[in-house]
């Protein structure tokens, strides 16, 4: 004879498998006390959690008839039989609540609904009380028995796992959010100047697209940034984001990142391995100096663009993915076209769409925006002062050539926060290859070769000194040159110091 499966736990196992799937939890708290409601047979019940803020009581989810007019009531921690339960943290079960001290009658009297036993059971997480699950009534009439407590407990311990699966989920949700501010603040784009202003603008339309895009400009210039830029700003953003520069790895283990391996296909490979292009599914992958790869890499790479589809080195099944690849180049690829050195047609599958980079040095109006960034991020990051630039000091920045463009500014502004008083910085705190064209001046035109020289020669001493403080040493040690060298050259020229 077949065993009957008893009622209730039917119903708790049921209701344990709902825990994982409703993703509403207000849903989910309420279809565990309306269970809880059933299969104890009762006629109402609620699910109060408290405030931490105001240490108050309120009424998250009910059943029964007059549910709806509980929500504006509160109780105070220790107030009733509920409050008594958030206070000690055990369950309590009431038979007559007109013979116990602990129950405050005035919310039934108000809604009109007769009161005579109760059972609550307390919600912890981690030992914290954070609220009740209680249940009033028999249906039949009946006080509510000790049996009643376990199953209670037990609803009351699912319905407190579901708010601390939910807060966790809240919680990661949260440090995401959190995480990727970070992100776009370390990837920010600085600058108000014309010629950036379109190349955001122009990232951006490119971003509901999923045409491949090709990004050019001089090194240092921020290519991954717009590349990062297209991505965070379409459909893509919550997929990964990958990155690989194709000019500082050898051809052979730029194959392994890009397409993995499979287990045994060379000396090494004891287990298989998924490559960049699997890793980036869905998202988008950034090919950054697509002119640096050999004619073998970009038939390979031509190949996925074309099928979406490779093999893993050493594998015979093709791998089908769907990645937006955005490349980036410091090269003029069409020279490389007709130099023999890049594929034409690989160069029209990447070049769907263009974006050029300007220098730095052709948007000097943005170096003062990105020097006060810089100065505030780099203090941040060396745990320094932010000093104040004088205007000289900006006036030399704005002036120079910039030929390693904002990694070189940035590396530099990293240089004086880090060796500076944290106070100010004066063009003798900048570093000496910024301010070497300032000491470098050209004499006027038309004096005699021997006097530019000599003009010159006291330019540079006077200069290099101010810049090492008024130490000799330190400013032959700059120079060169021995510091009674130094004492002679000085005496020569007549400087006065």
């Amino acid at each position: 004879m077949k065993k009957q499966i008893d009622p209730k736990i039917k119903f708790f196992k049921e209701i344990s498998a709902l825990i994982d799937s409703v993703g509403d939890l207000d849903k989910l708290l309420y279809i565990i006390i309306q269970t809880a409601t059933k299969v104890m047979e009762a006629k109402a019940s609620s699910l109060l959690l408290l405030d931490k803020k105001t240490n108050k009581l309120y009424f998250h989810t009910a059943t029964g008839e007059k549910r709806d007019k509980l929500k504006k009531f509160e109780l105070d921690r220790g107030e009733g039989i509920a409050g008594w339960v958030v206070e000690k943290g055990k369950p309590l079960l009431v038979k007559d609540v007109s013979r116990d001290p602990r129950w405050n009658r005035k919310i039934s009297d108000t809604i009109g609904f007769d009161t005579h036993s109760i059972a609550c059971a307390p919600l912890k997480i981690n030992d914290e009380v954070i609220g009740v699950v209680e249940i009033i009534d028999r249906e039949d009439g009946m006080s509510l028995r000790d049996e009643d407590m376990d199953i209670l407990t037990a609803f009351a311990d699912l319905a407190a796992s579901s708010i601390a699966k939910a807060q966790n989920i809240r919680d990661v949700k949260d440090e995401n959010i959190i995480l990727r501010k970070e992100l776009e603040q370390k990837h920010q784009i600085i600058g108000e100047g014309e010629k950036i202003k379109k190349v955001v603008a122009d990232a951006k339309k490119v971003a509901d697209s999923k045409a491949t895009t090709l990004i050019y400009g001089e090194s240092g210039t921020g290519k991954e940034l717009i590349a990062r830029l297209i991505h965070n700003q379409s459909p893509r953003r919550e997929k990964p984001f990958l990155v690989i520069n194709c000019g500082a790895i050898p051809e052979t283990l730029l194959e392994r990142e890009l397409f993995g391996h499979e287990k045994g296909s060379f000396t090494g490979a004891d287990q298989r391995k998924n490559g960049l292009f699997e890793g980036a599914d869905g998202g988008t992958l950034f090919l950054d100096e697509i002119g640096e790869t050999t004619h073998a890499m970009q038939v390979k790479l031509l190949r996925v663009l074309q099928e979406g589809q490779f093999y893993r080195i050493g594998g015979t099944t093709p791998i089908t993915v769907d990645v937006r690849i955005i490349a980036a180049t410091n090269r003029e690829l069409e020279k490389e076209i007709e130099s023999g050195k890049f594929r034409e047609d690989l160069f029209y599958r990447l070049n769907v769409i263009r974006i050029n980079l300007p220098p730095l040095r052709e948007r000097k109006e943005d170096i003062p925006l990105l020097v006060n960034y810089l100065l505030e991020k780099k203090s941040y990051e060396n745990n320094k002062p932010i000093p104040v630039i004088t205007k000289e000091a900006m006036d030399v920045l704005i002036s120079h050539p910039w030929y390693g463009n904002v990694r070189e500014l940035e590396n530099a502004i990293e240089r004086v926060v880090v060796m500076g008083d944290g106070k100010e910085i004066k063009v003798e705190n900048l570093p000496l290859d910024i301010i070497r064209e300032k000491m470098i001046k050209s004499p006027a035109i038309g004096v005699p070769l021997k006097e530019a020289v000599e003009k010159f020669k006291k330019d540079f001493l006077l200069e290099t000194i101010k810049y090492a403080d008024g130490n000799k040493n330190k400013a032959a040690k700059i120079l060169g040159i021995q510091r009674t060298y130094l004492h002679t050259l000085i005496r020569e020229l007549g400087i006065d110091i």
